[in-house]
């Protein structure tokens, strides 16, 4: 208010009054001057009011309101970009990025949602109730499907219908569907990684986000324009380690022994010892990442890397090394096997076949639990634990792939009497299957540790190589002449033992069964009925090439690891060796003829 109106206000209430000829016109005057004074101070305070509340809403909540008006009329969106492509070993491409298009709708522009809704209705597989609702929306801009199929894009364009429109996006298309499912992983709606190589590489395959705005204009329509310009890193595309058609047969493989033996899961992994290269991993139950959607959370789980299980026999190779390195036991050495039944602790502890005298090799071969025991007892707790986390258990093995577990292996001074026992059996510690076929290729590969990989390398755009992963060798935890015995007396397992169903005709193998009880969670006990069957091998045994993991999970027919797991083990070995092209083991053919 103008301070010279105040003056003039003030000046006219504190006048000198004109004497008014009677005293009733007094008194009017004295009325008027408070009334006059009563309104200037509820003007007062109406203004002041006005400017408190002008303060909170500019001040205090402009920011707020401000943000409120602008979403009535622009919405962000992501820019279509091209996500980097994922090849396998021999350029085959395994995971790449289509244009596609995504219809949206401006309900002010919709003249008849009904008519629109029934017209777009069997175009995209919605109901008509639902689409309708979307076109009556009071939003400006709303989103009716994403990610259309090129047929449904075409013929929505062809209708031209007022107030529909499309928006090209990027959509991650898998042209192998399953195959490497758990390795690929998945993107979602955003063009983001959600799991596999897809989340773990996904700074270096979708590089950062870019987006516009899509803003409604004061005629009412949508008007897209860029946000300011960031700089974006370069994309990069991703060769794997993984052969697709190893990878193929891996998984047709397993899904056969899971399917005869009514297993619940399983999983199988391919690879190379002497790099740390996975050739093959696959798992069952699988899924399409194409309709990651449908897939049950089970079905998408990497089971190889992130499922935990008692190893069982399979173990063994484990007690084997460290008893044979440090010397305690040699191949030729003579145990009893008390007639099939041991007493530890308390508990009697029952091999699956009577055994009398068996050296360490045949110990092995046969599987014998009493003799494992006794080899357990010769090495001591703390030198048998120092060779299981020597072999990498209890520990991530670094595979490039998100979600690994350590497992869960415990300390001696947390051991009972009957841990160093049972551990010597495979049992009382859960694995990965990551570790298992990592810790297996160290005695393949002459007894190094290698760290396991997916990814061979990154390129840019325009080819250039950014980065090629090397081996890594993480410690020797064998020496060279162990690994070499030890290999020799897991031949023995397949040519005379438990593991007679992954012999094969032109390439000597070495490898181990494992049979594991479950634990049942309702007695807290092992079960009798559920267990963990595998089998773990190296061909051609007298220099791998490949080491082979086969783990199946709760088989309701073919229980042990060497009638369900060894068989899936042979077919997975005969098939990839003979597409590598690798020659027979010398004198194998020879060997066969004599025989027969």
């Amino acid at each position: 208010m103008d301070r010279s109106v105040v003056r003039s206000f003030f000046r006219l209430l504190n006048s000198r009054t004109p004497e008014l000829p009677n005293h009733r016109m007094l008194l009017q005057g004295k009325d008027m001057r408070s009334r006059i004074l009563g309104i200037f101070f509820v003007l007062l305070l109406s203004l002041a009011g006005i400017g408190a509340k002008l303060f909170f809403l500019q001040i205090q909540q402009g920011h707020r309101l401000a943000e409120r008006a602008t979403k009535q009329y622009e919405r962000r969106l992501p820019i279509v970009s091209r996500r980097g492509t994922i090849y396998d070993r021999a350029g085959r491409e395994l995971a790449v990025s289509l244009r596609v298009s995504s219809v949206f709708a401006q309900p002010a522009a919709i003249e008849h949602p009904a008519g629109t809704a029934r017209t777009l209705a069997p175009i995209l597989g919605q109901s008509v109730k639902e689409l309708q609702a979307r076109l009556t929306s009071d939003r400006p801009f709303v989103w009716i499907q994403r990610q259309l199929d090129p047929a449904q894009s075409g013929a929505i364009t062809n209708l031209n219908l007022k107030g529909i429109g499309l928006f090209p996006e990027s959509r991650r298309y898998y042209p192998r569907q399953e195959r490497a499912a758990h390795i690929l992983g998945l993107v979602g709606l955003d063009d983001r990684g959600l799991e596999g190589l897809e989340f773990q590489y996904d700074d270096l395959l979708g590089g950062q986000p870019q987006f516009i705005v899509a803003q409604q204009d004061a005629l009412g329509r949508i008007v897209f324009r860029r946000e300011g310009p960031k700089p974006q890193p370069p994309i990069f595309d991703l060769t794997l380690t993984i052969d697709e058609v190893l990878q193929y047969i891996a998984e047709r493989e397993l899904d056969r022994a899971a399917a005869r033996s009514r297993a619940k899961a399983g999983t199988a992994i391919v690879m190379d010892p002497w790099t740390g290269e996975i050739l093959a991993l696959a798992n069952v139950p699988t899924y399409d990442p194409n309709n990651y959607r449908k897939a049950s959370s089970a079905a998408r789980r990497n089971r190889a890397a992130t499922d935990t299980f008692e190893p069982g026999s399979a173990f063994k190779v484990i007690l084997a090394a460290g008893a044979l390195e440090e010397g305690v036991v040699r191949p030729g050495d003579w145990f009893h096997g008390e007639n099939g039944a041991i007493e530890v602790s308390g508990v009697t502890i029952r091999d699956h076949e009577k055994h009398g005298w068996l050296t360490v090799q045949q110990i092995l071969a046969q599987s014998s639990n009493v003799g494992a025991i006794k080899i357990g007892q010769k090495l001591g707790k703390s030198l048998y634990y120092h060779y299981i986390s020597g072999f990498g258990f209890g520990t991530v093995t670094g595979l490039d792939l998100p979600g690994e577990t350590p497992g869960l292996m415990r300390r001696p001074k947390g051991w009972s009497g009957l841990s160093l026992p049972v551990l010597s059996l495979g049992q009382e510690i859960s694995v990965t299957p990551i570790q298992v076929a990592t810790a297996f290729a160290a005695v393949a590969n002459g007894g190094n540790l290698l760290r396991p990989h997916v990814v061979r390398s990154l390129r840019a755009q325009d080819g250039s190589l950014h980065r090629q992963v090397e081996p890594v060798v993480i410690r020797r935890v064998i020496s060279a002449e162990t690994a070499q015995i030890l290999l020799a007396m897991l031949r023995a397992v397949v040519e005379e033992g438990t593991g007679k169903e992954a012999a094969l005709v032109e390439y000597t193998v070495a490898g181990k069964t494992g049979t594991a009880q479950k634990l049942d969670p309702s007695t807290g006990r092992y079960s009798q009925q559920r267990v963990v069957a595998s089998f773990v091998g190296a061909v051609p045994a007298e220099r791998p090439r490949l080491v082979i993991l086969v783990v199946i999970d709760d088989p309701e027919t073919l229980r042990w690891g060497g009638s369900v797991a060894a068989p899936a083990f042979r077919e997975i070995a005969r098939d990839a060796l003979k597409y590598l092209r690798v020659p027979p083991s010398p004198m194998r053919d020879v060997r066969l003829v004599r025989a027969g």
